[in-house]
């Protein structure tokens, strides 16, 4: 096992980022000679912080570095700051592109990891679930499969905000600043539902998907809504709900079934 902090300078966010990475490396037994031991191409995951999170959430509160030794996959945690892994184009920083194109190339050339797309998923909880579920769904010709834990998929809701009136969470400026125009969020491709159907129509690269979400969470309705959508287009999709809030009591147990339904373990 092998967990690494790495920094990198990104065209697409226009800076210097941090993620940290787990690779499922077994120790060579001493007195073995190295070249008999061949770093295979693992399997990786895309594993996404939420809102006023880091790359750290889930190495330090998560039992995340047992289950990839576990499972044999690699997993990367990037910084994703509070963007909900979008892109901006008022600022430039792409944060979407990132998240689903430029992380997977840059870490599949620095790390030994499969570049099939049965093999690369993307995962997340609250905010980067909604990461998760937006960017594999855009990208679905790299992402094989989708896992979401409580969800943010708030944006039938921000696309109903006016001037000047926010929610609990930040103020309408935020959400007109990360989802740009609100007027035409919906049917965007920053609307899972539009680009769910869109995946689902064109019939080719439709990502398998987990969604997960505690029967006490605050967000537990829009997942709901989320997952009758996809029930209603005809996305065949894993939806779990069980006992539990908006914290990592819950995402741990979702992320342990998660893997299973991965993996078929």
């Amino acid at each position: 096992m092998a967990v690494l902090t790495c920094d990198y300078y990104s065209l697409a966010r226009k800076g210097f980022v941090s993620m940290a990475v787990i690779l499922p490396i077994e120790r060579l037994p001493v007195g073995h000679d190295p070249a008999i031991y061949t770093a295979g191409a693992y399997p990786a995951i895309y594993l996404l912080h939420g809102y006023s999170g880091n790359r750290n959430d889930w190495l330090f509160r998560s039992r995340i570095e047992e289950w990839a030794q576990k499972y044999g996959y690699a997993v990367v945690m990037p910084d994703g700051a509070n963007r909900f892994y979008l892109d901006n184009d008022e600022t430039g920083e792409l944060y979407g592109a990132f998240i689903g194109e430029e992380l997977v190339d840059v870490t599949r050339r620095m790390f030994p990891l499969s570049h099939k797309r049965e093999d690369t998923a993307i995962a997340g909880m609250s905010m980067g679930g909604y990461g998760a579920i937006r960017n594999g769904l855009k990208y679905n010709e790299i992402f094989g499969s989708i896992i979401a834990f409580s969800s943010a998929l708030i944006t039938d809701e921000v696309a109903a905000m006016r001037p000047g009136v926010g929610n609990g969470m930040a103020p309408y400026g935020y959400y007109r600043h990360t989802f740009g125009d609100l007027g035409k969020l919906r049917e965007s491709d920053k609307d899972p539902k539009h680009l769910a159907k869109i995946c689902k129509d064109s019939n080719s690269h439709i990502p398998r998907l987990f969604m997960a979400c505690g029967s006490e969470d605050f967000l537990y309705d829009r997942n709901v809504d989320y997952h009758e959508y996809l029930e209603t287009i005809g996305y065949s999709h894993e939806w779990r709900v069980e006992k539990g809030g908006h914290d990592f009591d819950f995402w741990n147990k979702a992320m342990l079934a998660a893997l299973e339904w991965l993996t078929g373990q």
